[in-house]
């Protein structure tokens, strides 16, 4: 099968199994060449483990702390006629590996929000690891059926309130235009807190530590973000903050709950960067795309992959304890230095259609979404038959 990438919209519906474990080992190979991170993890779950933050933290606890891991995903496996996601392709490339470097590595597919999947990590645990010193939730869905009720509830991507209005951009046709969002409703905002919230995060937890599967001193980090002031209104003042603010609050409670063996449950705010998930949220393309531009002039542009080693090196593992005043990590520091949100703003304020590729870095924007599905990467034969 000759694999081409299908876009649709913020989806792309093909994956390349090649480029995909490319990608893999470029991170590896960034995690080897910075060098062992001391006083790291040596058990690490990850949930939400197949792409972006989560598949990056895999990498970094292998590869920079030397850990066995287990990675819980939701993706799709290939047939005979159609690609598997890339979230597998990775996964199966990250196992591959981590397992020829010495390190155990499970891969567990399935619903991450059901009794069912945490029942399986625990017996894994048991099985494998004895325990976890480490359990990292980066988990992103859209929707989310509580095993207590049944019930399934959806998230959205809505502003409190009052109605929305900005810039964006067309990604495939480079155009810009307006968005408009009507707010959220009271139903809405409940059913994103509880797909985006802390409320499973907690349950994890819970059941891990019921099962006595968590080291002493365990630690415990999510993954958030906040932005600047110009995804505000749609983001960390709308039902996607409203969610993050339950993350903080699960926070505290997990704290509390570890207390008992010594753990902490911390937050950590993560930059913008390019996933299916960000690629979705209106504005956010348009703004990822002068930052990009911004960060790189200022040579402080990072990926996934070199946020969370830089996390688990300065923060984590290592001797920077600096917290905001919620008590979270922020390694999304550079984005937010007033010198970068500074030319951001110019450049916001002077896009057109007519000038996005001049002054944004909007090819690459589109370079690096089709690299999370294995397009786009230097040494791969995209026009060569392969088994998908």
């Amino acid at each position: 099968m000759i694999i081409k990438p299908k876009t649709r919209g913020f989806i792309c519906l093909t994956a390349h199994p090649l480029g995909c474990e490319r990608n893999v080992e470029e991170q590896i190979a960034y995690v080897s060449k910075n060098g062992p991170i001391s006083g790291g993890p040596r058990n690490v779950l990850v949930v939400g483990a197949s792409t972006g933050y989560g598949l990056a933290s895999r990498i970094v606890s292998s590869f920079g702390c030397g850990a066995n891991t287990i990675g819980v995903f939701f993706e799709r496996p290939a047939d005979v006629d159609r690609p598997a996601s890339a979230g597998w392709y990775n996964s199966i490339a990250f196992k591959k590996y981590a397992e020829g470097g010495n390190f155990i590595a499970e891969n567990i597919n399935g619903d991450a929000f059901s009794d069912e999947i945490k029942e399986k990590v625990v017996e894994v645990i048991k099985s494998k690891l004895v325990h976890v010193d480490c359990v990292i939730y980066s988990l992103a869905s859209p929707r989310r059926t509580d095993p207590r009720t049944g019930e399934t509830y959806k998230s959205v991507l809505k502003p409190i309130g009052n109605k929305f209005k900005s810039k964006t951009v067309n990604v495939d046709s480079g155009k810009i235009g307006d968005v408009e969002l009507e707010p959220a409703s009271a139903d809405e905002i409940v059913s994103t807190v509880k797909v985006m919230g802390g409320e499973d995060w907690k349950l994890w937890m819970q059941t891990l530590l019921r099962e006595n599967v968590l080291a002493d001193r365990i630690k415990t980090v999510a993954y958030s973000y906040i932005g600047p002031k110009v995804t505000r209104p749609i983001y960390s003042d709308g039902t996607i903050g409203r969610a993050k603010e339950d993350l903080d609050r699960a926070a505290d409670a997990i704290t509390h709950m570890l207390s008992k063996i010594g753990g902490k449950a911390i937050i950590s705010v993560n930059k913008a960067v390019v996933t299916q998930a960000s690629s979705a949220i209106p504005v956010v393309p348009l703004y990822i795309s002068m930052l990009f531009k911004v960060m790189k002039e200022k040579n402080l542009h990072e990926g996934c992959i070199e946020q969370i080693y830089r996390l688990f090196k300065n923060h984590l593992y290592g001797n920077d304890e600096s917290r905001d005043s919620y008590g979270r990590i922020r390694i999304d520091n550079f984005e937010l230095q007033e010198d970068v949100q500074g030319a951001v703003a110019e450049l916001w304020n002077r896009v057109s259609t007519e000038n996005l590729r001049e002054i944004t870095d909007i090819d690459d924007y589109r370079r690096e979404f089709l690299k999370l599905f294995g397009f786009g990467i230097d040494g791969i034969d995209y026009d060569a038959d392969v088994t998908p």
